[in-house]
């Protein structure tokens, strides 16, 4: 197995495509469908949106792609394939989220829907700082981040393949968004039961300031 997080991911969810459909795309969370309600609440029709970490396109992808103009990224080839097959008026990009070259003010929203726990955390900062590049002025940021403290760290066998995974504790992931320069709205820490195990989760809703709006 690569030592390399980002090979990691990848190549786990090439592995475990179809299972994490049906493990999470086809029966979501409730939190997950609360927040995508909450965006959708938030963003005019044809709003310009960025989905990072994708996945295999249900449900967000496809509620999103419903009303506004969506561009999806994913690591995972196997995750893009399939996108592309549930959501053909969406364009989808297989790439690192870090990586990504995005001009500034490009997208009204951008989500992260359980993708930045894939990312080592010590580049959580500069990944959250280009994304607030990425907004325009108003736009939105949806993310779902940790709320434990949780080193660098591979699960061996997650839904069959091992896992990176790597986040802050609630705190200091507000403060990252933060100083990133985005104002928060919503920074809710919720559990969810993950075959019988409780972890908790950072729910963010956080936007771009507006010129004048004193940040």
């Amino acid at each position: 197995m690569s030592d390399d997080p980002k090979r990691i991911v990848a190549d786990g969810y090439d592995t475990i495509a179809p299972r994490y459909l049906a493990w999470s795309g086809l029966q979501p969370s409730p939190q997950r469908m609360r927040y995508l309600g909450r965006l959708l609440e938030l963003v005019p029709p044809g709003a310009s949106v960025l989905e990072l970490g994708c996945g295999a396109g249900v449900p967000v992808s496809r509620a999103l792609a419903a009303r506004c103009r969506l561009t999806g990224v994913d690591i995972s080839a196997a995750q893009i394939a399939l996108a592309r097959q549930h959501v053909p008026t969406a364009t989808f990009v297989q790439a690192d989220m870090t990586a990504l070259d995005v001009a500034p003010a490009t997208f009204d929203a951008v989500t992260a829907f359980y993708a930045i726990t894939h990312v080592p955390r010590d580049q959580h900062a500069e990944l959250l700082a280009r994304i607030a590049a990425w907004l325009r002025p108003g736009g939105l940021l949806l993310a779902t981040m940790g709320a434990s403290d949780s080193p660098d760290t591979v699960e061996a066998d997650w839904l069959g393949a091992p896992m990176f995974f790597s986040h802050f504790d609630a705190e200091t992931n507000r403060a990252l968004v933060r100083q990133a320069g985005l104002d928060l709205l919503e920074a809710e820490v919720v559990d969810e039961h993950e075959d019988g195990v409780t972890v908790p989760f950072l729910w963010v809703v956080a936007r771009k300031p507006t010129a004048g709006s004193g940040g």
